[in-house]
């Protein structure tokens, strides 16, 4: 009887001692994937469904250690929710620390330089991580969701790559753009060049905008900027055609055309002195900057090459010829 007993707890010892080193090494161990794998934890998950899903799903091999682990060291109260990216070569004492960390996934939501309140709008729609609470909502709705009531939405977003969590509103990436935006405007308001025309911040995102629309190359945007803003200070009419294209809307079919000039919307500035009413785009920080620091030379016209650089001239009658001879050149 003694022999048996003590061939009982030999047996005994030496499964409990091969279950530890089965359990250390699990732990320890890369769980195999041969991709990175996606994996959620939802709201109200119990360890136990989540221990099961990480089998089911291939994950996780051995589900016993993963949640016997969770109850020794405590991760199982302490587990967040959330869409996780594992790596390849992650161990199951890593899964853990990843999920009581609450490391989940970063999606990139990127708002583009240029873009109108519409067309941010579009692609958050499109965009799957996130939950859609704009969707169909008025502009005014918007703004109000996001915390600034009254405001004209165009050109308030700055735009940037902005990281978000599967299920995060699409109102909490624009809350973030207006409050970025917000922030930029205001310091390069504080550090503007002295003369310009200006009375107010909002005055020079909506320059910015237009200089935004006015040419992609960088260094172009202080000249652009130097010639509007000496119009301004001339009182001549600002005369550009991102202004007009805005104010026609959907009825922009690709090409201004002469009675489009004289169409009277509060955006042409070919008829309406001053700058428009809001901005008409989403400017990026080196149209603000050059709208704050425009360029002190002369000159008051400017005419497209057709290579994406511009004539810049200081006279009608210098900036004639130029139109003659770049006009004619993209025509023949």
């Amino acid at each position: 009887m003694q022999r048996l007993i003590g061939i009982v707890v030999i047996a005994i010892s030496f499964l409990i001692g091969w279950l530890w080193m089965d359990y250390q090494e699990t732990l320890d161990r890369p769980l195999g994937l041969q991709s990175p794998a996606y994996f959620e934890i939802a709201k109200g998950d119990s360890l136990a469904r989540i221990a099961a899903e990480l089998q089911a799903q291939g994950i996780v091999t051995k589900p016993m250690w993963f949640r016997f682990r969770a109850y020794v060291d405590g991760s199982a109260r302490r587990l967040k929710y959330g869409e996780y990216e594992i790596p390849p070569k992650t161990t199951l004492r890593e899964l853990l620390a990843m999920f009581v960390a609450g490391k989940v996934r970063q999606y990139p939501v990127t708002l583009v330089e240029g873009w109108t309140f519409g067309q941010i709008l579009t692609a958050l729609a499109q965009y799957p991580p996130l939950e859609k609470l704009a969707a169909d909502k008025t502009p005014e709705v918007i703004m109000q969701l996001i915390g600034a009531p009254g405001e004209h939405p165009e050109g308030r977003f700055y735009p940037d790559t902005y990281f978000v969590t599967k299920g995060t509103p699409d109102v909490e990436v624009l809350k973030r753009a207006y409050r970025k935006m917000q922030a930029v405007l205001n310091d390069e308001w504080s550090n503007r060049a002295d003369g310009i025309p200006y009375v107010t911040p909002y005055e020079s995102l909506i320059m910015a905008s237009i200089v935004e629309k006015e040419t992609a190359r960088a260094d172009e945007r202080p000249l652009v900027a130097g010639v509007f803003t000496r119009r301004l200070a001339k009182g001549m009419l600002l005369q550009t055609d991102p202004t007009v294209i805005y104010g026609l809307g959907d009825q922009f079919n690709g090409d201004i055309r002469k009675e489009d000039l004289l169409r009277d919307t509060p955006y042409n500035t070919y008829i309406r002195p001053g700058l428009p009413p809001t901005p008409i785009a989403m400017p990026g920080l080196d149209s603000i900057h050059a709208a704050l620091h425009p360029d002190t030379g002369g000159s008051l016209y400017f005419v497209a090459r057709g290579d994406g650089t511009h004539v810049f001239s200081n006279n009608l009658e210098e900036h004639q010829r130029a139109v003659e001879l770049f006009q004619k050149r993209r025509h023949d």
